[in-house]
């Protein structure tokens, strides 16, 4: 009998699944403080000494709040109107696009904040193709990272002049999108992420704007149109729900003005009527706060981050692809200088299994690709 249970126990043994090996890497508990949180420390000082940057572009027809808003967010005169005391707003007759540098500095934090403006956008007659000069200067700050970053002797620190966010102003109608709004969104949501609000949303009713939001929910997913935050982008269920209440919010129906009134003994940022005043920082009365926290407050480092991984990624590789040419197994070298961009083709390709090999000058950073 002996025998037998240790053959039984011995076949159920060896026919039982051995369990899969740990992939993560042996847990070692620590018995005395060794000091690893001070790194997050370390870092935090690293970032307030160099500081960050942020770039914003605010898009929509003249008249509609743009430079206020911008102001109202930072609380500071960031916007164009405040470079020149005299400014005086004309109706450019072609798409102009204008940047604007500030550096804001809060509680030893340091930001340099850039608002691209686009005076011109949607003010004429015929808008055809008005959206080309913006997709141009998206593109073109993606091109002149990339550039920085085949130099062979990198800056410590390239400049970014990528567009973060693009914080579209839509018209407080009560309608619909329209047509210039569905193609602008289009062809800019594949490149930058696209934040819409509603402009001046004092001019509609309480239900006015929900049902104006509501249509332009509709208009976005009929179209295909992807403003931020997407849902492809979410890293975890937390975020995934702290994102699903943004997404049902939008767009934002926002009031902004510059200008403090006394409520109730308080200073407060308002729009005074003959009705009363509208509070900027009252959820009751318009959601400027919802946008300010998107932008500033939860997600301003998402928005870099998914610029930086996403958009600026897809533009990377597409522009390396496009480089990849096959021309009858020769070799594309590609030059670039400090102002150029320049392809040549060698007769003999270099000797190396390596896809590229990196070659150094004093004034440019070339680029051997074996064909």
């Amino acid at each position: 009998s002996l025998s037998l249970s240790l053959s039984l126990s011995l076949s159920l043994s060896l026919s039982l699944p051995l369990p899969p090996p740990s992939l993560s890497p042996p847990r070692h508990d620590l018995f005395g403080y060794v000091g690893i949180e001070a790194v997050l420390d370390q870092m935090r000082r690293k970032t307030m000494k160099a500081g960050f940057e942020f770039n914003i572009m605010v898009v929509g027809q003249s008249g509609l709040g743009k430079s206020t808003l911008v102001n109202t967010l930072f609380k500071s005169k960031v916007s164009r109107k405040s470079c020149s005391p005299n400014y005086e707003e004309k109706i450019s007759k072609t798409v102009k696009l204008q940047s604007v540098s500030h550096v804001i500095e809060e509680k030893g934090v340091k930001m340099k904040l850039t608002v691209i403006d686009t005076p011109g956008f949607g003010d004429q007659i015929n808008n055809e193709n008005c959206w080309e000069p913006i997709v141009s200067y998206v593109n073109e700050q993606y091109e002149r990272y990339l550039k920085e970053e085949l130099y062979v002797n990198r800056k410590p620190r390239i400049p970014d002049t990528r567009v973060h966010c693009c914080v579209y102003f839509l018209p407080a109608t009560g309608h619909w999108l329209r047509p210039i709004d569905v193609e602008f969104m289009k062809r800019l949501g594949k490149i930058v992420s696209i934040v819409p609000i509603i402009a001046k949303a004092d001019t509609l009713t309480m239900e006015e704007r929900q049902e104006f939001k509501q249509r332009i929910r509709q208009d976005l997913n009929a179209n295909g149109i992807r403003v931020y935050p997407q849902t492809e982008y979410d890293e975890d269920p937390e975020d995934r729900i702290l994102n699903d209440k943004i997404r049902e919010n939008i767009p934002f129906a926002v009031v902004g003005t510059d200008k403090e009134h006394q409520v109730n003994g308080n200073k407060v940022l308002g729009r005074k009527t003959k009705w009363g005043i509208i509070e900027v920082e009252n959820v009751a009365h318009c959601e400027f706060t919802n946008l300010r926290d998107l932008l500033i407050r939860s997600h301003l480092q998402d928005l870099k981050d998914v610029t930086h991984n996403i958009h600026y990624e897809t533009f990377r590789v597409r522009r390396l692809n496009e480089s990849n040419l096959t021309v009858h197994g020769l070799a594309l070298i590609i030059v670039y200088t400090h102002t150029t961009l320049e392809f040549r083709i060698l007769e003999s390709p270099p000797e190396s299994d390596l896809q590229y090999t990196v070659a150094n000058t004093a004034t440019a950073s070339c680029f051997y690709s074996i064909l």
